[in-house]
């Protein structure tokens, strides 16, 4: 009886000692496993970020910042992920990314973006602070856009609706980031995702231009590049999808239906307007074409309020029409797009003070007995559309529109995220969902 309880205690033992190096050797295998995927991501982030430094955060930490991922902190949704708001151990509010694992080009289009912004340095692009891989996720860290997207203020999705000259100053700022891109860097940066909701607006309605993932660098011995066509419906350049060459002229059609966005507020796709007008693309050539623009102006924008106004929309829409010219060749470069826009924008704060002075020289000339108690009225001359007017003038409207602004960024929340958005389809291949962050 004693050698079978000995026995026994010896099988138990064995049991014991073998189930323990078993456990011994899966925990170490695990350990060396990710070790090897560690090593491995710290190498790929050395390549991708080249001489800058991503910091690598820990995924307790996103998960932390996110309660866990909660829905009272997600942004938004896509086709490839969701954005989440969350607010990091210094109390610093980020966007975060954590893209959906739906093919194996997941990390490979994280990594691209990774690399591209890490080469970029502007301040219309949106600042990439780090990421998070482990735990089989891939997550981006952004800066936090505290007035959401364009798409959502032309969609009337936050807020009335954004002033003439907020829109105007987005458009500019957001041509000159894209020019910086095709310009600036060698080789040149394609975005191919230029649409309102990768277009993102900080406290003070700063454009920055996010989402990276569908980039692509330029070759400088080439006037083009063959890929698959990519991109967002209703923004993707037909003669791209057509023959396949990507160009700098393919991030300026794109660019070109943001305008006519900006101009009309109409939605890029519509199936509920009539078939000929459901491509907001085609209807605003086809209205520009015929001189008709003001048929699908944004009444928002009030373009007959002032000479001014109407002017520069249409001064705008004639650069948009330019931009969506079928063949590549007859777009204007996006460094020609951004100055013609900066003209227009300057003009417009030359005129607005030119009409300051004038209203100042005037209303104290009212006071005199030559003028009475009447009101002085300005009179406006606008030439025709399309041509140099000098002598314009606008009325002194800018203070209550100033006002106005000032109101509705003190109103708007930077930390409110209980309003998902929902962004619009991309192809299968794109990220584009920080261009929805933040609302």
């Amino acid at each position: 009886m004693l050698h079978d309880c000995s026995y026994l205690t010896a099988i138990v033992a064995g049991v014991v000692i073998v189930a323990a190096l078993i456990l011994i050797w899966y925990c170490a295998r695990r350990r060396f496993t990710w070790l090897r995927k560690h090593t491995r991501v710290k190498r790929l982030l050395r390549e991708a970020a080249g001489n800058s430094i991503v910091p690598l955060y820990a995924y307790k930490d996103i998960e932390k910042a996110t309660n866990s991922f909660s829905d009272k902190h997600m942004l938004g949704t896509g086709a490839f992920g969701t954005v989440y708001a969350g607010k990091l151990h210094n109390d610093e509010f980020v966007a975060i990314k954590k893209i959906r694992h739906r093919d194996t080009n997941s990390v490979d289009q994280v990594m691209n973006e990774i690399k591209l912004l890490s080469s970029v340095s502007h301040p219309n692009l949106v600042r990439l602070l780090g990421c998070c891989i482990e735990e089989g996720e891939q997550i981006l860290v952004y800066e936090y856009m505290p007035h959401g997207t364009l798409s959502q203020h032309l969609q009337r999705e936050r807020g009335k609706g954004l002033p003439w000259t907020i829109r105007l100053t987005i458009a500019s700022e957001t041509a000159n980031a894209i020019a910086y891109l095709h310009s600036a860097i060698h080789p040149p940066i394609y975005h191919r995702d230029i649409k309102s909701s990768n277009i993102l607006l900080d406290y003070n309605y700063k454009s920055k231009v996010a989402d990276f993932g569908l980039s692509r660098l330029g070759l400088m011995e080439t006037s083009h590049i063959s890929t698959a066509p990519q991109g967002t419906p209703g923004y993707v350049d037909p003669q791209y999808h057509q023959n396949f060459h990507l160009s700098d002229k393919s991030d300026v059609y794109s660019f070109g239906v943001v305008l006519v966005e900006i101009i009309t507020a109409m939605k890029v796709v519509d199936f509920g307007r009539p078939q000929s007008e459901i491509n907001l693309a085609a209807l605003a050539v086809d209205r520009i074409r015929r001189g008709s623009i003001d048929e699908i102006v944004d009444p928002f924008l009030e373009p007959n309020r002032d000479a001014w106004t109407l002017y520069s929309i249409h001064k705008v829409a004639e650069l948009a029409f330019r931009c969506l010219a079928f063949h590549s060749d007859t777009r204007p470069t996006m460094m020609e797009v951004a100055e013609e826009l900066e003209y227009i924008r300057r003009r417009a704060w030359a005129t607005m003070e030119e009409a300051i002075c004038l209203g100042s020289s005037v209303g104290s000339a009212s006071s005199s007995p030559r003028y009475g108690s009447e009101k002085s009225v300005i009179g406006i001359n606008l030439k025709k559309v399309g041509q140099e007017s000098e002598g314009l003038i606008v009325p002194p409207k800018h203070e209550n529109l100033l006002q106005s602004m000032e109101m509705e960024v003190k109103d708007s929340s930077p930390v409110s995220v209980h309003n998902p958005w929902s962004s619009g389809p991309s192809s299968p291949s794109t990220n584009s969902l920080l261009g929805n962050v933040v609302r």
